[in-house]
């Protein structure tokens, strides 16, 4: 099984894109992990080094995928 996470900041786009998104994808395929940066900081550093620029930002089998725009990851430091 493939590991996602999927980086957001709790805006209303990163809110939608995680149900549209993450919802779809296959369970069996996929172990999903979400992380909201707003509420657990520790984990910025984490997203640099998957190369994620903004959220909302899907990470799958170690490419990232910038979804739309929420955030800069720079604002949430």
């Amino acid at each position: 099984m493939s590991k996602a996470i999927f980086f957001h900041a709790g805006c209303p786009v990163c809110v939608s894109v995680e149900a549209q998104f993450v919802g779809a994808l296959d369970p069996s395929r996929y172990q999903v992990e979400v992380v909201h940066l707003g509420q657990d900081a520790s984990r910025l550093a984490e997203a640099e080094r998957y190369g994620v620029k903004s959220v909302p930002a899907l990470v799958m089998d170690g490419q990232t995928f910038h979804i739309n725009f929420g955030a800069a990851l720079s604002d949430l430091k």
